[in-house]
């Protein structure tokens, strides 16, 4: 495991079993984005790697 992986594996631990929706998801990554404004062009990039992970290559 990365150093960086810490929050991942937190993340599973604590609600790995949880069910979301995107909406949900998307407003989280808002709040975060609100909180901390240094990480919206990471966010950003998450967010649309995610949004296009079924596209064809």
């Amino acid at each position: 495991m990365y150093f960086t992986d810490r929050g991942i594996e937190e993340l599973t631990d604590r609600r790995g079993d949880e069910v979301v929706a995107i909406s949900w998801l998307a407003e989280r990554l808002r709040d975060f984005v609100d909180e901390h404004p240094d990480t919206e062009a990471t966010v950003d990039h998450l967010a649309s790697w995610l949004a296009r992970l079924d596209d064809d290559a």
